[in-house]
Formats: structure tokens, sequence, C-alpha cells
């Protein structure tokens, strides 16, 4: 039986942007499910100043957020329902990208009988408590840092809430190219554009916390993946090399499955087809 594959987005993202590689999935046969994890997406009521133009960047940064005190648990308990109701149709193959691996992982180790594979799609995979509180043995040369930077909104009213103002760079084609290297660099401006306009303003890093550490009793029994993005410039081919390491490391019984494409960081959005054919290949 083939698999249904569920998406967990990154951070400011939520299931609108895995509609590209769910459309190609399904020109191969293929079901799948993406997840706005809680305070994202549709049902999200996001700061109104964040869409009005022009922006009224004081009211933005008074707004209160959609994600205060959301955390990883809450996270897991919403995934691992939908995980759970899939599962009585068949297996259950477990994707993310970027944050979202946070909530995969840990998904994985609530519920391990429930999942046929794990995919990490250049998401963060951590295996060691020091991974949370160290400087990691790797140069980190990522572009996304600094961008990021500038559309941060400083003074939201809730702790833990970073806000970025990702559609300040519609108007800043400076901001634009350089958020665009930093994600996106293998798209059309016109498809940059149209994931800036999916994106959520709001992420609470209060998910990143002990609960993310894959386990190897629990995620290690999980036949895991993980798809390299060798363009990547916000999670680094070397940093994603790092998390692999230290991943076998924990679990050298049940080794990471790796695939290297040349894609950017969210390369799924943008070249969709072949991650589609990827993943098929896992299926």
């Amino acid at each position: 039986m083939r698999p249904t594959f569920v998406f967990v987005h990154g951070g400011s993202s939520n299931a609108r942007a895995w509609g590209p590689l769910q459309n190609e999935l399904a020109l191969l046969g293929l079901r799948s499910y993406a997840v706005s994890l809680p305070g994202h997406g549709d049902l999200a009521e996001a700061p109104a100043a964040y869409y009005r133009m022009p922006q009224d960047l004081a009211a933005l940064a008074a707004a209160p957020s959609p994600a205060r005190a959301v955390t990883l648990r809450d996270n897991v308990r919403h995934v691992a329902g939908i995980v759970r109701r899939l599962a009585g149709h068949g297996p259950v193959v477990l994707a993310g990208n970027s944050l979202g691996g946070l909530t995969i992982s840990a998904v994985a180790n609530a519920v391990p009988e429930l999942l046929d594979r794990v995919v990490y799609l250049s998401a963060l995979c951590l295996s060691d408590p020091a991974m949370l509180t160290e400087a990691w043995e790797v140069a980190d040369d990522n572009l996304l840092d600094a961008a990021s930077a500038r559309i941060a909104v400083p003074g939201v009213p809730d702790p833990g809430v970073a806000r970025l103002n990702w559609r300040a760079a519609h108007a800043d084609p400076e901001l634009f190219a350089e958020l665009k290297a930093a994600i996106m660099a293998d798209a059309t401006d016109h498809q940059f554009r149209v994931l800036l306009d999916s994106m959520d303003p709001d992420e609470n890093h209060a998910v990143l916390t002990p609960e993310a550490l894959v386990r190897a009793d629990a995620w290690g029994r999980v036949p895991h993946t993980y798809v390299r993005l060798s363009e990547d410039r916000s999670i680094t081919p070397a940093m994603q090399d790092y998390m692999i390491r230290r991943a076998d490391e924990l679990t050298p019984h049940n080794r990471f499955e790796v695939h290297t494409l040349a894609a950017s960081h969210v390369g799924y959005f943008s070249r969709p087809q072949v991650f589609a054919e990827l993943l098929a290949g896992l299926a």
C-alpha cells in the first residue's frame, strides 16, 4: 500500500507552502496532507496590520500574536492527531522542512508505531542536549540570519514570539534580493513573491526545547531519511551534514538514508517536481 505523506512547515510558514509539491505528488498518484501548526495558517488570527497596505508599523508591532503560548507539545498533539487518523488508511510518511524538523522529531518520539518513515527536507534534527545550549562544531555562513534581522519587528508584546515583516520586501528591491538569495535563490522573482505572500509573520521559538531531541528508543525505531539541499543558504550543507552525523552516532543501528538535491531551502516550492520524484522513490 502506498503511503500518505504528512508535511510540516518551517518557521513563519503554514500549509500553503506545500501546495506545489502536493500537486506534483497527486500527479504521481500519491496522497498527502499539509499541516498548519497551531498559531499558523488560515485559522490563525494573524495581525491585520501585516496585510494592510500601506502597513502601519506601529500597529503591527503592538498586535497580539496567534503564536503566543504555543508550545512544542501543542504542535505534537496536533500533528499526532492527524497522523493517528491517517494511519487508519495505510502507511504514513512524516516530512518536515527547517524549524518543522523539531516537530516531526518530537512526533516520532511520541508515536513511532504510527510512522512508516520520517523525512527531513533540510530540517532541524537535534540529537544531543548540547546542540541546544552550545555552539556547534561547524562553520555557519548562512545568509538568513542577517536578512531576517532586517525585517524583524521590535516590541512584540508576546514573550518568545519573533515577528518578521516578510511583506516589506515587496517595496524594497535590495531586501527582496537578499531574502530570495537566503531562502529560494533557485526561484523566479514571481515565485518568490508568491511565497512571501503565503508566509505568516510570527513564530514562537519556545518550541526549541529538550523535548525536540530525537530519542534512540523511539525516533530511533523509525526509518529516517535526510534530504540534503546542496544550495541551501539558510541551513547550509555543512550544518545539515553535522546534524546527520550526530544523529547517526545516536542510532548507529538505524542511520539516516541520505539523498542530495541541488536546491535551495524552500526548493520544494519552486521546483516541486524533483522533490516529488524523490519522495515517490521513497514510497
